[in-house]
This record gives structure tokens, C-alpha cells and sequence, in this order.
């Protein structure tokens, strides 16, 4: 490990004291923002090599400075170096103070024409566009595997519910795919942000911009920017990129969550759905028969985690008076926990997903339960010529007539049917079934099998779209 020292800082001269101790403490961001290394370093390579370029820098000063960067690099890359938060206020000090051990006083020259508030803006946007493609990644993996067990179970019946109650059925590929297009949005917003982020802050220094004859296009172009921030003040005292990246992970939470929710009522005993892979569930310390859906659980709880760290960052930002004040170090920790907790929850979602065992004859069994045919034998009152407020409470009357009896509407026979309408007849008993009723729903996001099948090779096809804007 290398040696440390006390009290490097980017600034001075007009304080007759140091920092103190506990102010040191309290102000510095290091054991947050160290993570930023590698996107402060990246944009310090970037504007030194424009400085050469622009002849506001020697080019041999420039090569020194690049060359002790790349070694820096390497050094907290190798472990060599670590961070210190009784050395370093932050990781644009850290970086900093090191490079200046390596080549001199040459290294306070990468500095001109540049502010720490332009260049924590530029970190936290580089980092942050990487944190979308990785979520990006993520959405199109949970997707396939969603998209896999549709394709399977295509025509696999299963309840619908409204209130949570038995409503129609449908599909459990269906089902699924109401998840596949959720995070399918999900994905195009993350897009959507990413191109909102991707605009370079270098160049309006503290507040006003720089008075040297900046090229920041041939920055933008060397960090990948796809454009350059219009106004100074804004460039630098705005979070709402930032914001807006984990209101993208708070919908995705949402999803996830509510997903999660329906994993864990379909493992239970009383559905009995699925079973959730021994992997991903735990017991209990006094009940040895117990299989918890914990991985389902955490990913349910998490959500209101990332929920906080976007209304803290909201928070955070009203109010704010132009342009930068102290209050936006804060804005990281609430961006990498948001982040870091929706990354986590996509993988642990994916994989139990993917490990899923599904009950096809209980889906089935249930699929037939619960008076699920209702709606199809009022529509066929109304293919009959009833109007159908009164083929609703037609079928109205029947349900409460099998409930007293205790049966299901496939065990009347005709004869009892007709004693609650004369419209019907001998082929009541074609649509009043679980089949008939996915059948008949033979539309454009409907539930028939073959529309499924459909639509899962639209989603498919989206996808494929949507991996190849990754790369």
C-alpha cells in the first residue's frame, strides 16, 4: 500500500486555519464518491488532451499529465491504492494529489479551465449512462426468460383475477407477457434517460463557463457524449438526470415488485401455482417444514427503498437556489443505492424466474373454478339477441342458483338452463368451457393460444431490437 498524508485539498490560500477534524469528517464524500474513479479519470484524460490541443496546455506537459493518470489508473485498479478519507475530501482530491506525486506541480495544470463542479457533473453522468445500459442489459434478460415460459405455456389455462378474485381465465403465457410488456416499457424509458444524461457538463466551469477557447465537441466525442450542455448554470446545478435515472429504477421496482407478489401468492399452499427452486428460498429456524419466497420478499420490500432515494433526491434539489450548492454531494449515495438495489433485484428476479417450476394441472383446476365462464355465457346471450344488461343479469340469476346448489355452471343441463332464458340451446355447451373462453378471445391482445403465440414473437422481435440498441 502507499504512504498517506494529511490535508491534500483543492483548495486554499485565503483561510488562516485548516479544516477541522470533525468538519473533515462531516464534508467528505471519498467513501461515496470513490467509486467515481474511473469516469473522473476518463474526463480528466479527455479535457487534458483537449487543452494540449487547444494550445492552452504544452503538449509535452499534456503526455505527463495523460502518462500520470494512466498510472494512477492502474495503481487503485491493482489495489495499490486505496481510499483515505483522513488524506482526500473527495475522489476528484484523491486523484488529483496522486497524479501530482507522480509528475510534480505540472499536474495542477489539469485543472485549468475546469471546476469541481463541472467535473463531478461529468463523473456522475458517465456513470450514470453506464448504470442505465447495465439496467438495459438486465430489463432484456428478465424479458427472454419471461418470454421462454410464455412460450411454453401458451396455452396453458389459468385464472385471471380482478380484487383478487376469479374473474376469466386465461393463459399463464399470457399472464406472463403482461410482465414482458411492463418491463418492456421500462427499457424504452431507460433509453429515453440515457439520452437526457448524455450531455457533456465540461466547460461551464463553476458557474459562467470557461475564458479559454474550449473545443468541448471534441470532448464530448472523446467521452461519448452525444451533446454539450447549452447553458453553464444549468450544467452544473441540475440533478434532474440524475432524478430522472431513479424514477426509470423506481417504475422498474414496481414491476418487479408486483411480479414478486404474485410469486409469492402463487407459491403458497392455498394457490399452490408454482414452486420457487430450492436456490432461491429459505426456512425457518423453529419450523422445519417451512419454504419461504424470500427472494421474492426482499425484492418486494426493496421497492420501497429505491422509492425513498427518489424522493430524496427530489428533495434534495428543491428549493436549490442557482447554481451549485454543498447539498448536491448527496445526490450519489441516493443514485448508487437506487441503482444498485434495482440491478440486484433484476438479477435475483431473473433468476428465480428462470429456476420456476409451474403447476399446469392446478392452473387448470382453478382455471374451471370460481364461475370463470360467466362473461362467455352472457356474451353468448347477447350473440342470441339479448341485450346485454340483460344477459347479465340472466347469467346473474344462474350463478346464484348454482351457489345454492352447490354446483358449477357446466353441471346444469339444458333443461335448467332454459328455465332462466329461452335463448338457450344445445351449443351453450360448446363456449361454456375454460377452452371456449380462451378461444373466443381471438384479438389483438387477446388471450387465445395462437394470439399468444403471436404476440410472443412480437416481443421476441422488439427484443432482439432492443439488445442491438445496447451494443
Amino acid at each position: 500500500m502507499e504512504t498517506t498524508k494529511k490535508g491534500a485539498t483543492l483548495w486554499g490560500g485565503r483561510f488562516d486555519k485548516p479544516l477541522a477534524g470533525d468538519m473533515l469528517a462531516f464534508s467528505t464524500s471519498l467513501p461515496v464518491d470513490w467509486r467515481l474513479y474511473r469516469e473522473d479519470i476518463a474526463g480528466s484524460l479527455a479535457h487534458c488532451r483537449m487543452l494540449a490541443k487547444q494550445g492552452i496546455v504544452a503538449e509535452a506537459e499534456a503526455d505527463a499529465i495523460c502518462a500520470g493518470l494512466a498510472d494512477v489508473l492502474a495503481k487503485i485498479e491493482s489495489g495499490a491504492i486505496v481510499p483515505n478519507a483522513e488524506r482526500w475530501e473527495d475522489v476528484h482530491s484523491a486523484v488529483e494529489d496522486l497524479l501530482q506525486e507522480r509528475i510534480g506541480a505540472v499536474a495542477g495544470k489539469l485543472h485549468t479551465a475546469r471546476s469541481r463542479n463541472d467535473q463531478v457533473a461529468t463523473d456522475v453522468r458517465l456513470w450514470c449512462r453506464g448504470a442505465l445500459d447495465l439496467l438495459g442489459e438486465q430489463l432484456c434478460r428478465l424479458q427472454a426468460t419471461l418470454l421462454d415460459h410464455a412460450e411454453t405455456h401458451a396455452a396453458t389455462p389459468m385464472p385471471g383475477y380482478t380484487h383478487l378474485q376469479r374473474a376469466q381465465p386465461v393463459t399463464f403465457g399470457h399472464h406472463l407477457l403482461a410482465y414482458v410488456e411492463m418491463f418492456s416499457r421500462d427499457f424504452a424509458r431507460s433509453r429515453e434517460c440515457r439520452a437526457r444524461v448524455n450531455v457533456l457538463p465540461l466547460g461551464a466551469a463553476a458557474l459562467a463557463g470557461a475564458p479559454y477557447p474550449l473545443d468541448r465537441a471534441s470532448v464530448a466525442r472523446e467521452l461519448g457524449f452525444e451533446a454539450i450542455a447549452a447553458n453553464s448554470m444549468d450544467a452544473v446545478s441540475d440533478r434532474d438526470f440524475v432524478i430522472e435515472a431513479l424514477h426509470v429504477c423506481s417504475l422498474i421496482m414496481t414491476h418487479l415488485s408486483r411480479l414478486a407478489a404474485e410469486v409469492i401468492l402463487w407459491s403458497t399452499a392455498e394457490f399452490d401455482f408454482v414452486e420457487i427452486d430450492d436456490a432461491y428460498a429459505t426456512g425457518s429456524s423453529i419450523m422445519p417444514q417451512k419454504k419461504n419466497p424470500d427472494a421474492a420478499e426482499l425484492t418486494r420490500g426493496k421497492a420501497g427503498r429505491v422509492f425513498g432515494d427518489l424522493f430524496a433526491m427530489l428533495t434534495l434539489v428543491e428549493g436549490l437556489p442557482l447554481t451549485y450548492n454543498r447539498d448536491l454531494q448527496e445526490d450519489k449515495e441516493a443514485l448508487f443505492d437506487g441503482v444498485d438495489t434495482t440491478a440486484a433485484c433484476l438479477e435475483i428476479m431473473d433468476a428465480v424466474m428462470g429456476s420456476l417450476r409451474v403447476n399446469t394441472a392446478r392452473l387448470a383446476e382453478a382455471a374451471a373454478g370460481g364461475f370463470s365462464t360467466a362473461t362467455d355465457l352472457a356474451d353468448y346471450l347477447v350473440k342470441k339477441g339479448l341485450p346485454f344488461r340483460e344477459a347479465h343479469t340472466v347469467v346473474g340469476n344462474i350463478v346464484r342458483c348454482c351457489l345454492d346448489r352447490g354446483c358449477g355452471l357446466g353441471e346444469l343441463t339444458l333443461e335448467e338452463y332454459q328455465e332462466f332464458s329461452k335463448h338457450i340451446s344445445t351449443d351453450v355447451f360448446e363456449v361454456n368451457t375454460v377452452s371456449g373462453s380462451l378461444a373466443a378471445r381471438d384479438i389483438p391482445g387477446g388471450t387465445a393460444p395462437s394470439r399468444v403465440k403471436a404476440a410472443i414473437e412480437t416481443a421476441r422481435a422488439r427484443l432482439g431490437q432492443d439488445r442491438a440498441a445496447l451494443t
